[in-house]
């Protein structure tokens, strides 16, 4: 890029993204003045990229992590070619429009995943390079490179100063992740004003220490950026921290390096006065310059040399390596295609197995005929039986394994594992306590926005859990996860279930899935249901059925199926139905004709689920139909711990003959 060039459309992003916000009256400014050159760079010198084929598999990637700059993303889109108009700028932050107030990964092309929540971006970037890294290792010839690409994340002081960008960039230079490179935003202010107010430590220095390259240029010396680039990715065995020094707002006369440019309109004057001063004209509303114009248009042709270059190799790679092309096929389907061929686990009707464990044996199975499923724990697999023994761990020198160890860090394992989808070819789990999906909640909540079909195993679901207490005894997890638009929540009752649950889990491409399950041994129940392994995809099916209308309907997720079981026994002579819902969300989508087959209208229903009663009243006939547990667990024996709650069939009993 010439610096005629450079200049040219540095200008017009400060054009554009000065108009959008004072239009709008709602934005934040100060970084995509603030960061016009370095973005001009990116997307001019650096990203391997084509607007035309916005999907291409081995493109660069581009993760804004700090969000609120996103004018700086849309104008570039709009200059590039990537099909975001000039009208959708014009309705920045308005109803409707693509150009929302933070990226939202869907809304246009060119927006790799959505961000705004500071530091979920470099960690969804930590995810997009462990992506590149393992799919580079199983396609890759001597003869043929069909992945390889960079992931350049902008992340700003807020995002540095998250926990999650520690945890996530930890682990980056534990694995080694070289084709990693962050440019961090360093200016020294934050929405409150100064960062010295709060963060002063020597971010280069941490960085080293998480075994990172580091360097450090001004954000508007473009040659020193583009060979600080050069050693980047010279750098195989390191992912890269470039410190950025620049000024917030720039041009801006009163306000430029200073907070006041950072989370609001300039206002009219001190606009004028910012365009005056960067030669921008104060007359043309969302002045583009056509140098600006003209220059992205020639790179037009090399951009599309270069996808129709790589076009060429793959199309060689699949002549030659038909096995490899099959299983990339596989790999990149919309769906899993091979479900159907795993020789999934059988039960037997007694059987008593904590479906954790029936958890591990679906997923080996699973893993066998579905070869892109990769994931982990956060430094429980042992204890959430997510290890996958047939397959190496992947490490810094093994990039073809299949299990993760993401250490104790369950909220970068949250946002790794969704750059992970959105890479693509990829599909992820993790896993921890169900307790400790607080830590995740942000990415979880996140995926759940994206529609990302990321699968989390959450066990050690209750009380039942036992002598680790109060602290590791989950009560309300379960229904405030419940809340999540967009997020299913499954709730096994027993080991055959628990199969029935990964199957759902897999076969769910438009949303994330939790599969919530137990410590302790349940016992397989027979299914009144002969066809419940359909009926279950529902939501809801009949485990244990009476003859005619019955007086009551006992509705339980998860163990609590086996202790309304247990409860029959000793229950007055009334007809009684048992339901296991593995999914309340699911069954409430249902059509009434559905709902009410289960759940016959005017026949009183009971529930009980080891947690907080709250969700449940739609449900249950009236609250006091619902047994729950509404304050926090405490130490002791299962069983024990139950008993002092009065978790029992007897209770339970007494509840249902009421």
């Amino acid at each position: 890029m010439t610096k005629d060039a450079l200049k040219s459309v540095a200008a017009s992003i400060r054009s554009l993204s000065i108009d959008a916000v004072e239009t709008a009256n709602s934005g934040h400014p100060g970084l995509p003045m603030g960061l016009a050159e370095l973005g001009a760079l990116i997307y001019g010198d650096m990203l391997k990229h084509n607007p035309k084929a916005p999907d291409w598999v081995d493109r660069d990637r581009f993760i804004l992590s700090a969000g609120h700059g996103s004018m700086l993303l849309y104008s570039l889109l709009y200059l590039c070619g990537y099909g975001l108009s000039l009208e959708d700028i014009k309705s920045f932050r308005q109803v409707g429009s693509p150009a929302a107030g933070h990226p939202e990964h869907g809304f246009a092309a060119g927006i790799e995943t959505t961000t705004g929540p500071l530091g979920q971006g470099l960690t969804n970037a930590v995810g997009f390079a462990i992506a590149e890294t393992m799919l580079a290792a199983r396609f890759n010839t001597d003869q043929h490179r069909v992945i390889d690409h960079y992931t350049y994340v902008i992340a700003s002081d807020g995002d540095l100063m998250e926990g999650i960008t520690a945890e996530a960039s930890s682990l980056a230079g534990h694995l080694g992740l070289g084709k990693l490179i962050v440019f961090y935003d360093s200016n020294d202010i934050s929405l409150d004003g100064s960062t010295s107010m709060s963060f002063t430590e020597d971010v280069l220095m941490r960085y080293r220490a998480y075994e990172w390259q580091t360097l450090e240029t001004s954000a508007y010396d473009a040659d020193t950026i583009l060979d600080c680039v050069k050693q980047a990715q010279a750098e195989t065995g390191k992912p890269t921290i470039i410190k950025v020094r620049s000024i917030i707002g720039k041009g801006a006369p009163t306000k430029a390096g200073s907070a006041k440019s950072h989370g609001s309109a300039l206002g009219g004057e001190e606009a004028a006065g910012a365009k005056k001063a960067l030669g921008i004209p104060t007359d043309q509303p969302f002045w583009v310059d056509p140098a600006a114009e003209a220059y992205f248009k020639e790179k037009q042709k090399e951009w599309s040399g270069a996808y129709e270059k790589w076009q060429k190799t793959f199309d060689e790679w699949s002549a030659k390596n038909p096995e490899l092309k099959k299983e990339w096929d596989l790999f990149f389907a919309d769906k899993p295609v091979n479900l159907e061929a795993a020789a999934l686990p059988s039960y037997h009707k007694g059987d008593k197995v904590a479906t954790r464990k029936a958890s591990g044996a679906a997923l080996q199975a699973i893993a066998k005929v579905v070869p892109n499923l990769v994931g982990g724990a956060a430094d429980l697999a042992t204890s959430n039986n997510t290890a996958m023994p047939d397959y190496p761990d992947f490490s810094r020198t093994e990039r073809r394994g299949r299990t993760l160890h993401f250490g104790v860090r369950e909220h970068a394992m949250g946002g790794i594992l969704s750059g992970m989808s959105l890479h693509g070819g990829l599909r992820p789990f993790g896993a921890t306590f169900l307790v400790f999906s607080d830590y995740l909640r942000p990415a979880i909540r996140l995926a759940s926005i994206m529609k990302l079909p990321n699968i989390y195993i959450m066990t050690h679901d209750s009380i039942y859990l036992g002598e680790d207490g109060t602290t590791h005894q989950p009560v309300e997890q379960i229904n405030s996860l419940r809340l999540i638009p967009g997020f299913e929540l499954l709730r096994p009752g027993d080991a055959e279930e628990t199969t029935s649950a990964w199957l759902m889990a897999m076969r769910r491409t438009d949303g994330p899935t939790m599969l919530v399950l137990t410590r302790q041994g349940l016992p397989v129940y027979e299914k009144d249901d002969s066809d419940w392994q359909n009926t279950i995809t529902k939501g809801a099916y009949i485990v244990r059925d009476c003859s005619g209308t019955p007086d009551v309907v006992v509705v339980a997720a998860g163990s609590e199926v086996s202790l309304a079981l247990a409860a029959l026994d000793t229950a007055r002579d009334k007809k009684i139905r048992v339901v296991s819902m593995i999914s309340r969300n699911r069954f409430v989508a249902q059509d009434q004709g559905f709902r009410d087959r289960i759940l016959p209208r005017g026949v009183r229903t009971v529930v009980v689920e080891a947690g907080v009663t709250s969700g449940w009243e739609g449900i249950a006939s009236t609250p006091d139909d619902i047994m729950g547990i509404n304050r926090f667990g405490e130490s002791g024996k299962a069983a024990e711990v139950a008993e002092s709650f009065g978790f029992t069939a007897a209770n339970l009993a007494k509840l249902i003959n009421r």
